[in-house]
């Protein structure tokens, strides 16, 4: 063994046996890596190569897809902002037009109701005159028929009885 052994007394040797120091079957062991583990090795790193890439490529087009469906989004919520300013404003448009028309259908209704009122406090002053009247009349009749007798002598009440059938009958 000693033989086999270059400068073993410097601390470092190198071993020139084959049998002893494994060598060919490190060759063949590496002939064979050097073989096939391109192969095996390279299409695993394609296949893992390849499905990085697609998994990018699904997620450059998610993306896209999202800021396709954010630009989109934020363009119909602009567009619900103007309608729900649009339907506020007409809101408040009608809720006005409602009030003012309400202020003067009460107005014209008061209106009327004094109208009425007037009209009815008018009816009543005419019928109560109109009674009054009828009142003044009788009484005015009845005191002259109770005064007549003592003024008027036989021929005169006969007089004015024949005018008053003259007249009644000219009628």
């Amino acid at each position: 063994m000693t033989s086999s052994l270059l400068f073993a007394s410097e601390g470092f040797g190198l071993n020139l046996n084959v049998f002893e120091t494994n060598i060919i079957n490190l060759a063949v062991v590496i002939f064979g890596l050097y073989k096939f583990l391109p192969n095996f090795l390279g299409g695993m790193l394609e296949r893992r190569r390849s499905a990085i890439l697609s998994d990018l490529k699904d997620a450059e087009d998610r993306l896209d897809e999202a800021s396709t469906a954010l630009s989109q989004a934020k363009e119909e919520l602009s567009s619900a902002e103007q309608k729900a300013t649009k339907i506020r404003n007409d809101g408040k448009t009608r809720a006005e037009a409602i009030r003012l028309e309400t202020e003067k259908r009460t107005v014209e209704e008061m209106a009327r109701i004094k109208q009425g009122a007037a009209s009815d406090l008018n009816a009543e002053a005419s019928r109560v005159t109109a009674q009054l009247r009828r009142e003044a009349a009788r009484l005015a009749i009845e005191k002259a028929l109770a005064t007549l007798p003592a003024k008027l002598d036989e021929r005169a009440q006969t007089n004015f009885l024949n005018q008053s059938i003259k007249n009644m009958s000219k009628d």
